[in-house]
């Protein structure tokens, strides 16, 4: 069983590799069935380590510290792994119609070489434990995502896709400078060998300032890979010029791995006190206030739905930042519920704005989709059900995040009164842009639009129905999940 993990991560790195030489179906089939057998041992790993109450470290080739690698595997890697897993599985579904239709053969295999690799990648992120590693499967990740923007070879997807790896290799610069001074300074580069070795030069009071760098460039690093406002400026045509099934994943998944590493930097590298002591917790808050702000009001100035989606990104990342910068275990866990929220609910709204967009002729206008939500039925329901999750409607997860953050804040009384309002001027925000084009895709379209229907497909249908039961439960259910969450932390500490 403490194998599953390490087999997760090298079966979707050489199925990546196999990927590359098959064409059409076999790559595709080859893709979605690693991915389903990630899954069962994502959650496999997951019953194992809720069962124990234990985490475990997986020493690859046997060889300890300083000199072996190591994976470390608790409830949150696992139920971050799984959920993941599972939400890439459904985005891929979900846009399997609009792959076969826009991708040759060949090109369909380059994709889910990019895809598994970008899965490998990602469970890397979540397990790793030697910080190292964590930055080689950084540049992996942002080379798949880089591939899966280029993929459909048009001049504004290279536009996108080279923009995306400017801000992308300087956030990975600061991060692996960071890391070099880190290891300069204490000569490890697995994480609990650092975090103790940081624990004694704080007693000694020792390399004061370039610990306060190595905090500052591995923090900004994350943040500028992750979209954290005022560094989104890649998202909306990254986002707004990929297939649904990219501007999926790398919304839904790729920013959130490496907010999650960013959290387990934070617990596990350099220390929660560490970190409170830096006061880059307070600049964190300050960006994600502005981010939850102005990304709403970007996405209210925006007349196209895919960079609507795209600037309601910026906002919710904000969401998760803010609570980061709480700097309590209740604002970290609001953080990480809203991670799973966001990637079910951003990935829902790409693949159903698409379903939306082929039953309106192809056009992405907000003002053009009207009666989309009756030519496409299913895409509709997904859609409202998306939006009303983000807005904070009852019943969704969404709206469990926003209370979860406003509890979290009545923790701190130096920044309740600013939570409570900014949540209340997001969800007002919120619900300009995302209840108009509910409104738009439900307003009766001419009599010529009424005929036309759309087909999802049994893939696509199946993915928007699932995503947003996943919505339900998320809103419905959410004790489990949160409790996982709190002792996934807990064993970090």
């Amino acid at each position: 069983m403490c194998n599953f993990p390490f087999f997760s991560i090298m079966v979707s790195m050489f199925s990546g590799v196999i990927s590359s030489v098959l064409k059409g179906k076999k790559a595709r089939n080859l893709g979605v069935a690693v991915n389903g057998i990630v899954i069962v041992l994502s959650a496999a790993t997951l019953a194992y380590v809720m069962s124990t109450g234990e985490s475990f470290v997986y020493t690859m080739g046997h060889y300890t510290a300083p000199w072996g690698n190591e994976i470390r595997v608790g409830v949150l890697e696992a139920l971050t792994a799984t959920f993941f897993s599972f939400v890439m599985l459904l985005s891929v579904l979900g846009g399997m119609k609009h792959l076969s239709r826009e991708l040759e053969d060949r090109s369909l295999g380059m994709y889910f070489l990019f895809l598994n690799l970008m899965l490998g990648a990602i469970l890397a992120l979540i397990y790793t434990n030697d910080i190292f590693t964590a930055y080689v499967f950084i540049e992996i990740n942002t080379i798949a995502a880089c591939g899966l923007i280029m993929v459909r070879k048009t001049g504004p997807v290279y536009v996108a896709a080279t923009r995306y790896m400017i801000m992308s290799l300087m956030g990975s610069g600061l991060f692996l400078i960071g890391v070099c001074i880190l290891y300069t300074v204490t000569g490890h580069l697995l994480m609990p060998n650092i975090q103790e070795s940081v624990k004694m030069l704080m007693l000694r009071g020792e390399y004061h300032i370039p610990l306060l760098m190595v905090i500052i460039l591995i923090t900004a690093g994350l943040a500028i890979k992750s979209g954290l406002y005022p560094f989104h400026s890649w998202m909306p045509a990254a986002y707004g010029f990929s297939l649904p099934s990219s501007s999926a994943i790398l919304s839904g998944l790729v920013s959130k791995s490496y907010i999650f590493l960013l959290i387990k930097i934070i617990y596990r590298v350099v220390g929660k006190d560490t970190i409170l002591g830096s006061d880059i917790i307070k600049v964190l808050f300050a960006f994600s206030v502005f981010a939850i702000i102005l990304g709403s009001v970007g996405a209210i100035r925006e007349k196209d739905i895919r960079y609507m989606n795209a600037y309601s990104s910026v906002a919710q990342i904000g969401y998760v930042y803010m609570g980061i910068g709480l700097g309590s275990r209740a604002g970290m866990v609001a953080a990480m519920f809203h991670i799973l929220v966001h990637a079910a609910t951003k990935s829902l709204l790409f693949i159903s704005a698409e379903g939306l967009s082929q039953a309106s002729g192809h056009t992405y206008r907000i003002q053009e989709l009207k009666g989309a939500g009756y030519r496409s039925r299913l895409a509709g329901i997904g859609f409202t059900v998306g939006a009303f999750s983000l807005v904070g409607i009852p019943l969704f997860g969404g709206f469990i995040s926003k209370i979860s953050f406003a509890v979290a804040a009545t923790e701190d009384p130096r920044k309740v009164v600013l939570v409570f309002i900014v949540i209340a001027i997001s969800t007002l925000l919120n619900a300009i842009y995302f209840v108009r084009t509910v409104i738009i895709i439900y307003t009766p379209a001419a009599a010529s639009e009424k005929s036309r229907r759309v087909k999802l497909g049994a893939a696509g249908c199946t993915a928007i129905t699932v995503f947003a039961a996943v919505n339900f439960i998320l809103g419905l259910f959410s004790g489990p999940f949160i409790g996982a969450i709190k002792q996934g932390i807990a064993m970090f500490q």
